[in-house]
Formats: C-alpha cells, sequence, structure tokens
C-alpha cells in the first residue's frame, strides 16, 4: 500500500516553513495583483535548488538526445531519400512521451506531489503560474520539439528564468476547444501567418514564451476538423499583443489574460516538431497528453485545499466558544469535520494510487483522470464552503483564510475543463470498453 515515506514527510515540513516564511506575509499583496507571483516561485526554486537540478536534468536530456541524434545519423548516412533531408526530423517520432503530468518523475513523483499540494492550500494561484509554465508549456516543448528547439527554449524555462504560457481556449469555443477553434495559420511560401484570439490563458499578461495552438487553413471545407498545429511564440513578436490581466473570482495571484495575434509571420523552426506531420500525431494529441495531465494535478490542488480547510477548520473548532462551549462539542459541526475527513481521505487515496501507477511507469487514461478530476474537485468545492459555513460571519471575511480558499476551489471545477465535460469523458471511456 502506498504512503507518504520519511522523506516525503521531511520535504512536507520544510516546504512548510518556506510556505509560513515567504508567502503567507505576502498573501495580501499576491492576491491583489501588487505583488509578481514569479519572484516568490524563482525563490522557492532557489531555496530547494530545485533551479540546479532541472537545469542538470535538462543539460542531461540533451546531451543524451544528442548523442542519440549522431548515432541515428552516423548508421543511416548511407541511406538515400526523403527522410534523411533532414536530420533534425529524427528526434520527433521515435519516442513518444506523455506531456508533463507525473508519469514522467517516476520515485520524484511523491516529493513532487507534496510540493503541489502544499502550495494548493496556501496560494492556488501561484501555483497555477509555475505549473502552466512548466507542465504545459515546457512539457509541450519537450514532448514535441526538435533538438534544436529543445535548446533554444527548454534550459530557461525549466529554471524558471523564463515564463510560459500555454494557449488554446478563445472567446467562442470554451469546452469546444478544438471543434471551436478560430485561431488559424496560412501557409506563406516556407512560412506560416498566425491569426486570431486566445483567452482565460494562465501566464498570457507577462510570459516569455507561448505555445499556441491554431487551426491550418488549409482550403478544406470541414473547418472544424482542420490540422491543429502547435508553435512557440516569444513576447515582443510583431503582431502579438499580451492583454492586461483579468480580474477574477479566484487564483487571483495567477496572472491571466487574452492573446491577440495580428498576421504573426512564423517561421518553420517555431512549429513543433518542425513538420505538419509529427509522429506522435496531431496538435489534437498533444494537448489531450496535457489534458490528462492537468486533470491529475487538479487532485493534488484539491488535497491542498482540503488539507488546508481541515486544519483551519479543527482549530477553530477547538477554540470557538458558544454558550460556554467550544462549538467542536456540537454534532453539526462534528458532522461537517467528518465529510471534511471522509473527503480528505478520499482524495488523498486517488492521489497514492496514481503515484503508485507513476511509480510503476503507468499513466491514468484520459477517462480515469477526468473521473479524478471531477470527484476531488467537487469533494474541495463542498469542503471549502462548509468551512466558511463553520465559521460562521468569520468564514465571509477575507481576513480568514477560508473566504479565499472557498473562491480558489470552485475555479478547480472548471479548470482543466468544466466538470460537465468530465462526465463526458468519462462516459465515453466506459462505454468504448
Amino acid at each position: 500500500m502506498f504512503e507518504w515515506s520519511d522523506t516525503d514527510l521531511i520535504m512536507r515540513d520544510t516546504v512548510r516553513e518556506f510556505i509560513d516564511k515567504e508567502i503567507r506575509p505576502q498573501l495580501d499583496v499576491l492576491e491583489t495583483g501588487e505583488l509578481s507571483p514569479y519572484p516568490l516561485a524563482r525563490k522557492l526554486f532557489s531555496e530547494f535548488g530545485l533551479d540546479v537540478l532541472a537545469a542538470e536534468a535538462v543539460k542531461t536530456m540533451l546531451d543524451k538526445e544528442r548523442a542519440n541524434l549522431e548515432a541515428a545519423a552516423s548508421e543511416h548516412r548511407s541511406d538515400e531519400g526523403a527522410s534523411q533531408s533532414r536530420p533534425s526530423h529524427l528526434e520527433s517520432g521515435t519516442e513518444k512521451r506523455s506531456s508533463g503530468g507525473l508519469g514522467g518523475l517516476g520515485p520524484q513523483a511523491p516529493m513532487a506531489a507534496v510540493l503541489i499540494s502544499e502550495l494548493a492550500g496556501v496560494s492556488l494561484g501561484l501555483l497555477s503560474a509555475v505549473g502552466v509554465s512548466l507542465g504545459l508549456g515546457a512539457a509541450t516543448i519537450m514532448s514535441r520539439g526538435t533538438l534544436a528547439q529543445k535548446e533554444r527554449w527548454l534550459p530557461k524555462l525549466m529554471t524558471l528564468e523564463k515564463i510560459a504560457a500555454w494557449a488554446i481556449t478563445e472567446p467562442d469555443s470554451g469546452s469546444d476547444a478544438f471543434g471551436g477553434m478560430k485561431t488559424t495559420v496560412k501557409r506563406d511560401g516556407d512560412d506560416y501567418i498566425l491569426n486570431g484570439q486566445k483567452t482565460f490563458i494562465t501566464n498570457g499578461p507577462y510570459a516569455d514564451v507561448l505555445v499556441v495552438y491554431a487551426k491550418l487553413d488549409d482550403g478544406s471545407s470541414d473547418r472544424r476538423n482542420r490540422p491543429v498545429l502547435p508553435f512557440v511564440l516569444d513576447a515582443g513578436m510583431p503582431g502579438l499583443v499580451q492583454g492586461k490581466p483579468f480580474k477574477k473570482m479566484g487564483i487571483m495571484s495567477s496572472p491571466t489574460g487574452e492573446l491577440f495575434f495580428d498576421s504573426i509571420r512564423l517561421t518553420p523552426d517555431r512549429l513543433l516538431g518542425e513538420t505538419e506531420q509529427h509522429t506522435s500525431g496531431d496538435g489534437r494529441d498533444s494537448a489531450r497528453a496535457n489534458f490528462a495531465a492537468e486533470r491529475l494535478g487538479v487532485a493534488l490542488m484539491s488535497l491542498g485545499i482540503i488539507n488546508e480547510c481541515h486544519r483551519l477548520c479543527v482549530d477553530y473548532a477547538k477554540t470557538r466558544t458558544l454558550w460556554g462551549k467550544n462549538i467542536g462539542q456540537f454534532q453539526l459541526i462534528q458532522l461537517k469535520l467528518a465529510k471534511m475527513e471522509v473527503a480528505r481521505i478520499n482524495v488523498q487515496n486517488m492521489v497514492f494510487q496514481t503515484l503508485e501507477k507513476a511509480q510503476a511507469g503507468r499513466v491514468p487514461s484520459l477517462a480515469e483522470a477526468s473521473a479524478i478530476k471531477l470527484y476531488s474537485s467537487e469533494a474541495a468545492t463542498d469542503v471549502a464552503m462548509d468551512a466558511v459555513q463553520l465559521f460562521g460571519g468569520n468564514g465571509y471575511m477575507a481576513e480568514y483564510r477560508v473566504e479565499q480558499l472557498a473562491r480558489d476551489a470552485k475555479s478547480l471545477m472548471i479548470y482543466a475543463g468544466s466538470n460537465e465535460v468530465q462526465v463526458t469523458h468519462i462516459a465515453k471511456g466506459l462505454l468504448a470498453g
């Protein structure tokens, strides 16, 4: 049976010390947007040596891939044909990997899970900003990019020196992300011309690197099913406008905004994989792999929120008095605490099951990830709303953190695909069997 190891618990306590010292005192200015989340995230990486570890891991990966390419090129040098005309393309298909998530972390997955859940219970916005940059932006480049593209963008992204955005959602598409996509690229000689708009993009206002999905305007009459291609843009490119941060109900320390593309010229080296016929499939396949990773991440975020609500409510029930008793002695309060404990155990068990699979090299299917996301996000929202109720009038005040947790928890029912869409994915997975 999987459980937190002594090392995981030491990591948890160390992370909590950092959070108490560096993040909790800054929560108010983080929530108003007065303080950017990125310097705090970089300080966290530096404090735990994650920046150094990331730099070493990227270098090792790139060195290994470069050696593999050189060996493959040497082995096939005598061959003739179009497949040898661009050796850099050898990289883009020999090994299909999952984009993001815990599947590639193996033994380090539990420690990463501890870090994620602890941050989520204090500043879900800060966590989202970092998680999207690494788990979606950088991970997509890692899974689909050529060696040259990885060398170009990954070293600074993986150490948080630069921040990435991952842009699919559009104003008129919502849950119909691919079918309703209106952002297009059109071939212009060897280049592409990008036009369109994205919205609700985490890190969008300040991202240095942007992974953008667009439909290829190939003239086909079936607009819904035109190929989807992922490109990498850099901030400051002519024709790119990064909108100001939105004002949001929750996760307010995560900058979220719109992106506008006005006839942006993209050279072929900005198309991930540098080919429209990527061996890992259409851009839809890349995004779907990320969808599964995102949804598993929601379980970790939910666990963090549940743990924090649970802690705050138990402490409050022991100290808040009414009619000469602490409120923990009242059965209705006990019922709320008991339900929180059941939710905590259930979501933690889902996380444990996912971590156990990750260590065995197995990644849950999209349907399984959707089921985990659906349950955990609803559980976190229910727990957070019960926490507000347990605190009474105090719970409605921003001074008491359960108010923030309730706003943040609600986002998890929409984040990474609305829960209504999760139902569809779960049902499709069941009916396909």
